[in-house]
């Protein structure tokens, strides 16, 4: 049982990695979006800057940390023993959930970019989207729908 345990703490650490990253493209529409009309207007990107979106999920560093403390746990259970063995088990825990928490968030960031579009019409609207095109200062695009509802597209 011992052996199984740092695959079934891996597994879950691989699990919190899946976080679909999808939905903040500008390619992809939530089913709440399908057959609506969008507000489209047109501008001329003027700036660009690689950001990072960091998902968000009920769950955020659960899988991580769990999967973390297991692993902490059976590490630190292999120093000393009698009391010394019980602290060292407790702290690699601990540890373990910290360090786990935290690569769970880093495995759940996206590479995006912020858009910064001077619009037609004479103001300026910045969205963050996914990284998935790559995109030009001084390229027309089309802004498509409102509020917290806005992608760019190319034009």
């Amino acid at each position: 049982m011992k052996r199984l345990l740092p695959v079934i703490a891996m597994g879950l650490l691989t699990l919190g990695g899946c976080a679909n990253s999808d939905l903040y493209s500008g390619d992809v529409y939530r089913g709440s979006q399908a057959k609506t009309g969008q507000t489209v207007t047109y501008g001329t990107i003027t700036a660009l800057r690689p950001v990072q979106i960091q998902a968000s999920d009920q769950n955020s560093g659960v899988l991580g940390g769990l999967g973390g403390a297991v692993i902490g746990g059976l590490l630190g259970n292999q120093i000393g023993g009698g009391s010394g063995r019980t602290i060292a088990t407790a702290a690699g825990a601990i540890g373990g959930s910290v360090a786990g928490s935290k690569i769970e968030d880093k495995a759940n960031q996206t590479n995006a970019w912020e858009i910064e579009v001077r619009r037609d019409v004479g103001d300026t609207v910045i969205v963050v989207q996914k990284a998935d095109r790559q995109w030009q200062v001084g390229q027309r695009v089309r802004l498509i729908g409102s509020g917290a509802n806005m992608s760019v597209a190319p034009y």
